[in-house]
């Protein structure tokens, strides 16, 4: 049997990560834990990984090399800011149920590592999806469909909640989640929120 190189080797131990705390949390992620899991032992790990930060930084650049390449063409993309939007949320959404427990796992890690350099990617992270999305809304804003008295960066910030509550969702009820359902409701309330109020729309909400 031909053996694995490092690289699917890290490949395997990234995805046995999320694969532990998505299914029992953060709390049960350990090497012995993982080590078990790859079918390695635990000073194998470190063969691949020096530290459990690579590991940490690994995963973030998957984040950065799958999703936000993945949001970034679709931002740019000539179709219409709701068709954009749309597909924007449907990608992010679809990318955290492939890699369930990511968000948590950075979060977490981040905060309580009191690391910088982890601290600056996550933000980095953020601060890019924000950039990509804040873009579209300008773009609907400017066809005359999205209210432009509207906060752009708050409307962007709004949105970056959408992806916490997905993981919540699917930690707590992951039989229940489905993408498209899940997508269609997200979008829904983003375009109320962005659409153009007129005056009976506004003597409505006095």
């Amino acid at each position: 049997m031909q053996r694995k190189t490092t690289y699917e080797r890290q490949e395997e131990i990234k995805k046995a990560i999320l694969e532990i705390i998505a299914s029992d949390g953060l709390h049960a992620l350990s090497t012995r834990r993982l080590a078990q899991k790859v079918g390695l032992s635990e000073g194998a790990l470190f063969r691949h990984f020096a530290h459990k930060r690579d590991m940490l930084m690994g995963i973030m650049q998957d984040v950065q090399n799958g999703l936000l390449n993945d949001l970034y063409v679709i931002s740019q993309r000539s179709e219409s800011a709701e068709k954009r939007l749309h597909d924007f949320l449907c990608a992010h959404i679809q990318f955290l149920i492939e890699h369930k427990g990511i968000t948590i796992l950075l979060f977490s890690e981040a905060a309580h590592m009191n690391d910088a350099e982890l601290k600056q990617k996550l933000r980095s992270i953020l601060l890019t999806q924000k950039q990509y999305v804040s873009k579209i809304i300008r773009d609907g804003i400017d066809e005359g469909i999205w209210d432009a008295e509207l906060h752009v960066g708050n409307v962007a910030s709004l949105y970056l909640g959408i992806p916490v509550t997905m993981n919540i969702e699917l930690v707590l009820n992951p039989q229940e989640v489905q993408t498209e359902i899940f997508c269609q409701r997200m979008m829904y309330l983003l375009k109320r929120i962005l659409k153009k109020q007129n005056v009976q729309d506004f003597e409505s909400n006095i």
